[in-house]
């Protein structure tokens, strides 16, 4: 847990006839690569009949020109990256999930996790039922099949699923006949629709996805909302709505959401801008240039700029082929891999006080490795910035900070935590300034003040799925020194 780990990304398409839809699936995707990298995969719907293609892998490695010919026209089609934040990385958890049922087929994918899969997971399984995957979605796509049974309709299914379902969750739902959209009531993860020019209705995690097939964006799907899309035009459930306090992630401000994304009308880029104008007022510091560690860092860099007005400057290359540093395996990989990814610019260092902006703390490791990098180029002084407050709790709604292990800022003051990364000053974003980042108090921060909007899951470890259900325990904190940079 060397960084924040993105979240999944869902894509959803509904033509108003049977046309070529695995490229413009290919294309979403490809915008919403940045929500993970461990898999990916599509289902189309032709005709009823559905045809897929998944596996690990970033999505130009996945969807080979061979593998999106092999995929048919339809009218409908789902798409899913994936970074695993319930259940071990392998091909079987590779969404989106597709069941077969007496009622007809069901293909699902989902963004977010439920605080109460342990509970559901092992009812079903006592009662029968066979998990393929070690992932909460297979969960959902369970409850879903049951309910169907009875329902008379899918999208009625899915309505009454819903009140079983707890936690955090933003689904697109296929039938052979229609697409269905889902967000929880709290409103967790993002979900929005547009249009196409042509009549195609696209359902997807943000709205950059959307200007990426050239659609025009519509309006985000309510908390608790529920929004079918089949040939006789658009329906929405509201069922669900306004019966619990809406809490949008703020870390997808932060960090998660691509910079020229607007969710729920605030645009990401004016929202990491502010978060930097907020840190300059809070945290000045005298010094000759200000860069900010790529890609989320750098809106946030110039917002402090701006405010200070301290020069803003280009600071690092990224090497854009290179793999998030969290895939590698281990800590020595990882930490070569930051030497590989970002290279500083030392023209625009050398015997200069630095203002460094970076999104977010979390081991601490990377920190004092980008620090040392600015170093070794020549900077007189590093003054770390960071546009988030310190994480100090877990995350139960789809990150990976499932526990307090290695959060460094549980077991470290923010001088010590200076120390420990070689920095000469640290500032964080105050708490009481997230809410200006998303123009509402309606955000969730538990991972940084505690207070969860849901009751906390007694069983929280990632990998709570994998093995005997009956011998899963709960997985105690623990707390790592870590060493001073050198």
């Amino acid at each position: 847990m060397n960084e924040i780990h993105e979240e999944c990304g869902i894509f959803g398409v509904y033509a108003p006839d049977t046309r070529r839809l695995s490229e413009m699936v290919y294309y979403g995707l490809y915008a919403l690569q940045h929500r993970g990298q461990e898999s990916c995969g599509m289902v189309v719907c032709d005709d009823g009949l559905f045809y897929s293609h998944k596996d690990l892998g970033l999505v130009g490695e996945v969807f080979t020109k061979e593998a999106i010919a092999s995929l048919p026209s339809g009218q409908m089609a789902v798409g899913h990256v994936r970074y695993g934040t319930t259940g071990g990385t392998s091909r079987a958890n590779c969404q989106p999930i597709e069941v077969n049922h007496c009622k007809g087929r069901l293909a699902l994918a989902h963004n977010g996790n439920l605080t109460n899969a342990y509970e559901l997971r092992a009812r079903l399984e006592l009662s029968g039922a066979i998990f393929h995957t070690t992932s909460d979605t297979e969960t959902i796509a369970y409850i879903v099949t049951q309910e169907r049974l009875t329902a008379p309709s899918i999208e009625e299914a899915v309505n009454r699923a819903a009140w079983r379902l707890e936690g955090a969750y933003s689904l697109v739902f296929m039938s052979a006949t229609k697409l269905i959209a889902m967000r929880d009531a709290h409103g967790f993860r993002p979900l929005c629709y547009g249009k196409t020019p042509d009549g195609c209705y696209i359902i997807t995690s943000e709205s950059c996805a959307l200007a990426a097939v050239g659609a025009e964006f519509v309006r985000d799907i309510l908390p608790g909302e529920i929004v079918v899309f089949d040939e006789n035009g658009i329906h929405s459930i509201k069922d669900h709505c306004d019966k619990k306090p809406e809490r949008l992630c703020v870390f997808e401000y932060i960090y998660f959401a691509r910079s020229d994304s607007v969710i729920n009308g605030v645009s990401v880029h004016a929202a990491r801008r502010k978060a930097g104008e907020l840190l300059a007022k809070s945290h000045p510091v005298e010094a000759d240039v200000v860069i900010g560690v790529p890609d989320s860092g750098l809106d946030a860099a110039l917002g402090y700029s701006m405010a200070s007005g301290i020069p803003y400057e280009l600071g690092f290359i990224k090497n854009k082929y290179v793999g998030r540093t969290f895939i590698s395996p281990t800590q020595s990989d990882r930490l070569d891999q930051v030497r590989i990814k970002l290279s500083p610019i030392s023209e625009a260092v050398t015997g200069k006080r630095v203002i460094m902006i970076d999104d977010s703390i979390v081991r601490g490791t990377t920190s004092a490795q980008i620090v040392k990098l600015l170093r070794n180029a020549g900077a007189k002084e590093v003054h770390v910035r960071i546009s988030s407050p310190p994480f100090l709790n877990p995350c139960y709604y789809g990150t990976d900070i499932d526990s307090e292990n290695g959060l460094i800022a549980c077991s470290h003051t923010v001088e010590e935590i200076a120390e420990i990364i070689g920095a000469d000053t640290l500032g964080y974003l105050p708490t009481e300034d997230l809410k200006a980042l998303a123009g509402s108090e309606n955000i969730c921060t538990s991972c940084f003040t505690g207070e969860y909007p849901t009751g906390i899951p007694a069983h929280t470890d990632k990998g709570r799925f994998e093995g005997k259900l009956s011998e899963a325990k709960p997985q105690k904190s623990r707390l790592y020194k870590l060493p001073k940079a050198t």
